[in-house]
């Protein structure tokens, strides 16, 4: 169990670096959603959009790669200065493509020619910190790492601030920095302070002698290029909802959509979180002994925290929802919250159940399951967008995520099984699934209702749990 308690506290340590930037950015919506009509607040959400791509190509799956073959090569200088020459390499040359090519790329994404070179820049800068910042993961150096996450959103939301917010002198400010949409100052902020992150890790450009072993870069970018297809897949399950919904219903309801949308962010936080500790966690133990029954402990308690949110925020999102969006032009798509929040938690069971493919060195499975939820994807939103406005793009997203779920679960069984406790992983999700829904969309969000429903949860949780719960606060405390 003294894994388990290392799990944890790799873990929670990550997740102050992932939730507590992630939760102070997540206070600019409100900022945004006051400042901004919805169709400005739909172009920063399609910025973002194509920004994830971007960054999904430009990476090649070389930070999970990196991973990977840091963990179980013995010339670890020869991995990080191959991964970190491929990464520079590849990211120039993908930055002059992008500024030759502008005019084919702006058309064929819809992006406003004006936020172009933002998007360019902001992309190539995040790229080449991704292997300084696998380092400082693989590494143990989590304090460091949490500390330079920190102070990148710090700079984020402070120049949000100060650039938009008029009660901090904001008119002063634009007139110094001149723009010709009020949404470019979100692009500025985050252009700086993606900057300050990469003078931050430059030094760590340097731990190692660059040499490059062609060698160890096939064993990458073979290990590499099927999550890269999975990651494009994934870009599509998540983002491709706000950037049809806005060709075919329009970028007032697009703005609205993708608003109430970051209301489902308590779950992804914890999924985010989960996986900073999870990912390098799973590979460095899968040696160990009874590593199979310690991935199935932290799926059951993964599930019954994720349905535990699932029912908090559902149960309270009438007193959450004002917090952060309180323009009403923005709450025509409230109601699709219930349903991300859902889909979001299958995903983060997928995520866990992923390690039967990382570790048997089968990524291809993972390219296979995401291009599955790709295509279920686009042909539901392309069907449906046009019959039941965005409340496809929620059901969508849902299916997709719920489906790659039950196939990962299904193929893993033969790979590589591991003992997980199917039949409470489903009541739990089952459970906090009917009473949420039965909360929102029966009962109108009758908060005290939902409350009883959230109680009696725990307290099933309590009943069932208690004698593991004990065993193992009990060991991981000697």
């Amino acid at each position: 169990m003294s894994i388990l308690k290392s799990f944890f506290k790799d873990t929670a340590i990550y997740g102050l670096a992932i939730v507590l930037p992630r939760l102070i950015n997540f206070l600019l919506v409100r900022l945004h959603t006051d400042v901004l009509p919805n169709e400005s607040y739909s172009e920063n959400t399609e910025f973002y959009v194509v920004a994830a791509f971007f960054n999904v190509v430009l990476t090649y799956g070389m930070e999970t790669s990196f991973f990977r073959f840091f963990s179980k090569n013995k010339d670890k200088g020869k991995v990080l200065s191959t991964a970190m020459i491929s990464i520079i390499t590849t990211t120039l040359i993908f930055g002059v493509l992008l500024f030759v090519f502008k005019t084919p790329i702006v058309e064929a994404l819809h992006i406003n020619p004006e936020f172009y070179s933002f998007l360019v820049g902001i992309t190539l800068i995040d790229t080449l910190v991704v292997i300084p910042f696998a380092y400082l993961r693989v590494t143990g150096k989590s304090i460091k790492f949490a500390s330079i996450k920190l102070i990148n959103v710090l700079v984020f939301v402070l120049l949000n601030i100060l650039l938009l917010s008029s009660s901090f002198g904001s008119d002063k400010l634009q007139s110094l920095v001149s723009v010709s949409h009020k949404v470019e100052y979100i692009f500025i902020a985050n252009f700086v302070a993606s900057a300050i992150v990469l003078v931050l890790v430059f030094p760590y450009f340097f731990k190692t002698k660059f040499t490059f072993d062609s060698s160890i870069f096939k064993s990458l970018l073979r290990y590499g290029w099927p999550i890269m297809i999975a990651g494009l897949a994934f870009v599509i399950n998540e983002n491709l909802d706000k950037w049809l919904l806005p060709q075919l219903k329009g970028e007032f309801i697009n703005g609205a959509y993708s608003a109430c949308y970051k209301l489902a962010v308590f779950m992804t936080l914890f999924i985010q979180a989960f996986r900073m500790g999870a990912e390098p966690f799973f590979f460095s133990h899968s040696d160990k002994e009874n590593a199979r029954e310690t991935y199935a402990i932290i799926l059951k308690y993964f599930t019954i925290v994720g349905a535990l949110g699932l029912m908090i925020v559902v149960v309270y999102i009438d007193i959450l929802r004002p917090i952060f969006i309180k323009k009403e032009t923005y709450l025509v798509a409230l109601d699709i919250v219930p349903i991300v929040l859902l889909a979001n938690l299958c995903l983060g069971i997928y995520h866990n159940l992923s390690i039967w493919y990382k570790l048997t060195d089968r990524t291809r499975f993972g390219m296979y399951i995401s291009i599955v939820g790709a295509i279920i994807t686009i042909g539901f939103n392309l069907i449906f967008i046009p019959k039941i406005g965005f409340m496809a793009c929620a059901y969508a997203t849902l299916l997709a995520y719920a489906l790659m779920m039950l196939i990962s679960y299904a193929i893993g069984k033969r790979y590589y099984p591991v003992p997980y406790d199917l039949r409470r992983i489903s009541f739990y999700l089952l459970t906090s699934t009917v009473l949420s829904f039965i909360t929102y969309y029966y009962f109108d969000r009758n908060i005290w209702l939902g409350t009883v429903f959230l109680l009696l949860f725990l307290l099933l949780i309590i009943v069932l749990e208690r004698k593991e719960l004990k065993t193992i606060l009990h060991k991981t405390n000697h």
